[in-house]
């Protein structure tokens, strides 16, 4: 069962993964892998992130004029112990002993300990390892959403909540970028589509890769309308009609993105374990140029996609918008 790590002994394989991480390393980008039925590059199966948890989006400041190419294996081995170090010290901030719960589902349900991360940050443009600055009129909004959220509590309507607690979506990046658990997808492929299985929050996106044109600029979703098509072994991915309800970060935190965001992703098979997800995010109105990032996914037929128990609806709003009103009953 792929969650039955508990936090007792974690530290041993903490560091046991330090050792190994250079073993998990990626091949070389001219891997090529084994073509489908109807001659597509096969990158079909299960995969998981959950090794490069702890990588931080941007360039941290300790490495500030250095690419991240530059660092010495060392030096990313230093990083990663002390990741992992990190992660097994909040086993007891966050649930205490091995099988207490923290609200979160027990510790031992947890994938981010013992983390082999690929790289020591995730965007690799701008060079800087910096998410570029926001626009002015993305300031404006961010600062009209903090004053709206100000003036009354956080729970004083479901549009309080974002739309993970909503168990609604986390977008298309929160919903690849690593967590403390959840962490499988699975790929399946047919002739003229690929489609992508999240574990959390259980989408499903269907991509097709026929040269069809995007929908009507009308048609708005939270996913996004995607597009696919294959560059050699790269399977290139083009999403655009997002609504401006997303934002871009861990579990769909973050700034939230504008509706004239663009997401490219590259799907680059880089052994027959690993596949590399790039993704550009192109947003004039939020960001004042694009961006990219990267992290490895893994294949791993021992991580399957669990179900996630969690919907729109669900008992946990109706309890969170509830227990505020008893609070405010009480005068609290």
């Amino acid at each position: 069962m792929k969650r039955v790590m508990v936090a007792l002994g974690l530290m041993s394989i903490a560091v046991a993964g330090v050792a190994a991480q250079q073993k998990a390393a990626p091949a070389a980008k001219s891997y090529a892998p084994a073509k489908t039925a109807w001659g597509d590059p096969n990158l079909q199966g299960t995969y998981t992130d959950k090794d490069e948890n702890g990588i931080p989006l941007e360039r941290p400041n300790q490495f500030d004029g250095k690419r991240a190419e530059e660092l010495e294996d060392s030096e990313l081995a230093d990083i990663i112990k002390e990741r992992q170090a990190r992660a097994v010290a909040s086993a007891a901030t966050i649930g205490g002993a091995a099988g207490a719960d923290t609200g979160a589902g027990p510790v031992h349900w947890y994938e981010h300990y013992g983390a082999r991360n690929s790289r020591p940050w995730m965007v690799v443009d701008p060079p800087d390892g910096k998410i570029p600055a926001l626009t002015p009129a993305a300031q404006q909004r961010a600062a009209a959403r903090f004053a709206a959220r100000s003036s009354h509590g956080p729970a004083d309507s479901y549009d309080d909540r974002s739309l993970y607690d909503q168990c609604i979506t986390r977008g298309v990046v929160g919903s690849m970028l690593p967590v403390i658990y959840g962490n499988s997808f699975q790929i399946v492929q047919a002739p003229g589509y690929v489609a992508i299985r999240y574990e959390m929050i259980h989408e499903t996106r269907v991509i097709p890769t026929d040269g069809r044109p995007h929908v009507a600029p009308k048609v708005r979703t939270y996913m996004g309308d995607a597009r696919g098509r294959w560059e050699g072994n790269t399977l290139v991915v083009e999403t655009t009609n997002f609504t401006d309800k997303t934002a871009i970060g861990v579990n769909g935190n973050g700034t939230f993105n504008s509706d004239a965001l663009r997401l490219v992703e590259r799907f680059t098979a880089m052994s027959p374990s690993a596949v590399e997800w790039r993704v550009t995010v192109n947003d004039p109105a939020t960001w004042t140029q694009p961006w990219t990032f990267a992290l490895t996914l893994t294949k791993d037929d021992s991580q399957g996609v669990f179900e996630y128990a969690c919907h729109e609806g669900n008992y946990a709003m109706h309890n969170i918008l509830s227990a505020a009103r008893a609070e405010e009953q009480a005068g609290r």
